[in-house]
């Protein structure tokens, strides 16, 4: 569809973005021992429980304010829960509001290979990911259905703490409409920016390693398009208030012998 292409197109711009100009000029010795750079492009390879990954990463901060909208993504019948017949169904998904900006590094591609153990038979495909190493700013949403992992902290509007989490739902975060609550997230907090953004595209489950300098190993990502980001994401706006505990059932009262 038109607005998938889209959504591909600009994801793909900030991996190929056009080099700037600039007037060449010879360096010194005293600049050359103060310059350090390296290749644009940086690849790398590496096997997790059967699978083998080539990622492709673009070694670069990035700067970013785009507004991306009506994105469907994986629209194909899914009988278990049809929803709003889409792994994503995104009306809005807008990286910096009010003029600002969200800074991001590191961003990749990643190709998904299933490890067949024999070196005769050629790799099966199993599907690719885009992502960040970080994000950090404010990203505007409007979430109708997403097939994926996200957990947004925050309050209620009574200043108690609430949450959106997709493990809460029956069904596993396929095809799941509890994050239509949503107005805006801010990614990252003082202990830095938020690690694991990222979207997949698969016809088998996967399950992804820790992003780059945590532990924190990601849910199994499920066939079809899957979106992943759990962490350091604060809602803008207020959350749905968390419903009451359950009160306990009371314990019945012991049976007495009959004294005769």
């Amino acid at each position: 569809m038109m607005e998938s292409r889209l959504f591909a197109a600009a994801l793909a711009a900030v991996f190929f973005c056009a080099p700037a100009a600039a007037q060449l000029r010879p360096m010194s010795d005293d600049d050359l021992s103060r310059a350090r750079g390296q290749g644009l492009l940086a690849i790398s390879n590496s096997t997790h429980q059967g699978f083998d990954f080539m990622r492709i990463a673009l070694d670069a901060d990035v700067e970013l304010n785009a507004s991306l909208r009506h994105i469907r993504l994986g629209d194909y019948r899914f009988p278990s829960r049809e929803g709003t017949g889409a792994d994503i169904d995104m009306p809005l998904l807008q990286f910096g509001q009010n003029g600002g900006k969200v800074s991001i590094t590191n961003p990749y591609f990643e190709i998904v290979y299933r490890d067949s153990a024999d070196a005769a038979a050629p790799r099966e495909v199993v599907g690719m990911r885009l992502g960040f190493d970080t994000i950090r700013g404010d990203v505007g949403l409007k979430v109708n259905s997403l097939s994926g992992s996200l957990l947004v902290s925050g309050v209620d509007a009574n200043g108690q703490p609430a949450s959106v989490d997709s493990r809460s739902d029956p069904g596993g975060g396929k095809r799941w409409d509890g994050a239509a609550s949503l107005a805006g997230v801010r990614a990252g907090d003082a202990s830095g920016p938020s690690r694991d953004f990222w979207i997949s595209v698969l016809k088998s489950g996967v399950q992804f390693q820790a992003p780059a300098g945590t532990a924190q190993v990601p849910d199994l990502a499920q066939a079809g398009v899957w979106l992943n980001w759990r962490d350091k994401l604060v809602s803008l706006t207020a959350l749905p208030a968390m419903p009451p505990p359950a009160a306990p059932t009371p314990a019945a009262p012991p049976v007495l012998p009959t004294m005769r």
